[in-house]
């Protein structure tokens, strides 16, 4: 059955239309929320589509409004696609805390109950999303890519990782990079995907990379002023298993930047140019 679209908000941008849209959602069993920029060239035919992940506690408001990707998204003629970062409801299972439940569904598809039942965000972006940006709107989908910041970086590298030749290019902005050795990743993959840690691994970056799977290349941007650098991001990680595995890595250490929207927003035209370059190949 095809999604029914309620469209929330529409402006215009940069010679394009900025839209949010809420429709029920049949992975995540609730509805859900996207933002959708399309460029001024999608008025002339389709487009490709650029996925990106929020981190956590954010919803598809705050890149959409703190991102700054319009203007890129418009000189390269990109459709960017926005998600939220969780199922969100009355009848959502949820905890009170910032980095587990209702806005931080880290990306995974989750097996242990209650959060079974809805939290099942890797399904809801790899499958549904892109359906009905395929159904709806002039998109190019056989030219995809993805990125995402902090938790959301994490979950472009791990479904880029999943799903072999699906994005033609994937980069994060201080990616979670091996949330299994992390204290938000370990509580959240518990949580979802029980205790078993072997579960885990195909639910991290560093752990698939180990296991065999393979990317042609990364884009990383990493402040080095990030308050989470130690604790929980750890690019190191993803560079000592890219360069055991043979990706190339690009990671790019910013000097005096942190974990804010004033970094990602700083370097977001550089990523957008980026994943031009490679769906246009």
């Amino acid at each position: 059955m095809a999604a029914e679209l309620e469209t929330v908000s529409e402006w215009t941008s940069h010679g394009g239309t900025q839209k949010v849209i809420k429709h029920p959602s049949d992975a995540c069993a609730c509805d859900m929320t996207f933002s959708v920029f399309l460029p001024p060239q999608a008025k002339d035919g389709p487009c490709p589509v650029l996925f990106y992940l929020s981190g956590l506690t954010c919803t598809h408001a705050n890149v959409t409004e703190k991102g700054e990707f319009r203007a890129a998204a418009a000189e390269h003629g990109i459709i960017i696609v926005c998600p939220d970062t969780s199922p969100r409801g009355e009848t959502v299972a949820d905890e009170d805390v910032y980095y587990f439940g209702s806005g931080a569904g880290f990306y995974v598809d989750a097996t242990q109950d209650p959060y079974a039942a809805n939290y099942n965000m890797a399904r809801y972006v790899t499958e549904e999303l892109p359906s009905i940006i395929a159904a709806n709107f002039p998109a190019e989908m056989d030219r995809q890519s993805i990125f995402g910041h902090s938790m959301g970086g994490h979950g472009a590298l791990v479904l880029s990782l999943r799903n072999p030749g699906r994005y033609r290019s994937v980069s994060a902005f201080a990616p979670i990079c091996h949330p299994s050795v992390a204290e938000w990743g370990r509580n959240a993959f518990t949580k979802y995907l029980g205790d078993d840690e072997s579960a885990w691994r195909k639910w991290d970056s560093v752990s698939l990379i180990e296991d065999g799977a393979k990317l042609d290349e990364i884009l990383v941007d990493q402040g080095n002023a990030d308050e989470f650098l130690a604790s929980g991001l750890r690019p190191w990680l993803l560079e000592e298993a890219c360069d055991k595995a043979g990706i190339q890595l690009t990671l790019r250490m910013q000097d005096g930047y942190d974990h804010s929207y004033y970094f990602i927003s700083s370097f977001m035209a550089d990523h957008i140019g980026w994943h031009a370059d490679r769906l246009k190949k």
